[in-house]
């Protein structure tokens, strides 16, 4: 009897894995189009945490930074060095916002996945989530790149700026042009896929030990959710420098 208990536990156990939800959506229809609401709920509340937190700390700031200034100080201090390092010591300075604004956004939305007890909202279908576990947000966020990268280079180049598809020779047409397609791809799916696969990993070892094995893969989860934000932003300042200087 034992036995049958046991076996019917464990098939509820993968029920309730088979109920991770991964394409279901909460749809809003905004004039004629249908949007993603839940995605646009978690980023608006990422948005009001950055900026309520950015103007709490420098609120009053002081000349000897304390406190949540040098925080704020420190975090900006480092994207400022990320951006100089990638796009070079005469051109970085105007990008250093946009660089920090994406490394800032997928930094709190990964976070906010683990951190978040988005599960006890709920709603009419689907689920609240980071909004980096949502296809759409880090294509959107990769489309921003290739527009920033590809405005770099003809503000600086002009229709020069082009004759990069031609170089060493012009038999590399193709490849160069392929080039600019796959770095937004690359960007997007990898962001995306490693937040999802960590996302279902910590439902899944919830589902079946709920208690203690959970906590450290979430702790993991945050470390690699930094890194996947460090790695976007390096990547996106790497393609920004490199529109500017010319093709390697």
């Amino acid at each position: 009897m034992d036995i049958v208990q046991s076996y019917i536990g464990t098939l509820n156990h993968f029920y309730e894995i088979s109920g991770v939800e991964v394409g279901q959506h909460f749809y809003w229809q905004i004039g004629g189009f249908q949007v993603h609401a839940q995605v646009l709920i978690t980023s608006w509340v990422v948005i009001a945490v950055l900026l309520g937190s950015a103007t709490i700390a420098v609120r009053n700031p002081q000349a000897i930074p304390t406190g949540g200034q040098n925080f704020v100080e420190y975090v900006l201090g480092f994207v400022r060095d990320l951006t100089r390092t990638q796009i070079g010591e005469e051109e970085y300075g105007p990008w250093v916002p946009f660089i920090g604004t994406m490394f800032l956004f997928i930094l709190v939305s990964n976070w906010s996945g683990a951190l978040l007890p988005w599960k006890i909202i709920q709603l009419p279908q689907g689920e609240l989530a980071a909004p980096t576990n949502d296809i759409n947000t880090t294509v959107a966020l990769a489309l921003l790149t290739s527009v920033a990268y590809f405005y770099a280079g003809l503000a600086k180049k002009g229709l020069g700026y082009f004759s990069k598809y031609i170089q060493p020779t012009p038999v590399l047409l193709p490849i160069n042009i392929l080039e600019d397609f796959t770095k937004p791809l690359s960007l997007s799916f990898r962001l995306f896929g490693n937040i999802l696969a960590d996302e279902l990993v910590v439902a899944v070892l919830v589902s079946l030990v709920p208690l203690v094995v959970p906590i450290p893969v979430m702790l993991l989860g945050l470390f690699t959710s930094a890194i996947q934000a460090l790695i976007f932003a390096t990547l996106a300042a790497a393609y920004i420098g490199e529109s500017m200087e010319g093709h390697h």
